[in-house]
């Protein structure tokens, strides 16, 4: 699945990475657009499975719904996670570089839960 792929965000991405990765014209879908505020995380989980989508997240239950999936046997895409102290080293332009990076790979979701961490 070389290039680039479709994502969802859930609630926890940063307004200012999201922005970043629209701007740098990858198809994202806000799980804010999608259900209203407060939708608890297996619901956004099935819907980027359903979509088709790339789940990311930086909400560590969301990251334990794509743990238990696996284990489970209930395939989806992927999802790109990172915890939430990240926001204080990367800036949107560095989430934008690591989606690149994963884009740029042969098979990025071989494993289908990726972290994403500061370069520095």
């Amino acid at each position: 699945m070389a290039g680039r792929f479709r994502l969802y965000t859930d609630a926890c991405v940063d307004g200012p990475v999201v922005e970043a990765l629209v701007h740098a014209e990858w198809d994202v879908l806000r799980g804010v657009d999608v259900f209203p505020e407060g939708t608890d995380d297996p619901a956004h989980f099935t819907r980027a499975a359903q979509e088709g989508r790339v789940l990311v997240s930086n909400d560590i239950d969301m990251k334990l719904i794509a743990e238990t999936s696996i284990v489970d046997g209930r395939p989806f895409l992927g999802l790109v996670w990172w915890p939430r102290k990240h926001y204080e080293t990367m800036s949107p332009g560095d989430f934008v570089a690591a989606f690149e990076e994963l884009a740029a790979q042969h098979d990025p979701f071989a494993y289908p839960i990726v972290h994403i961490k500061p370069k520095r």
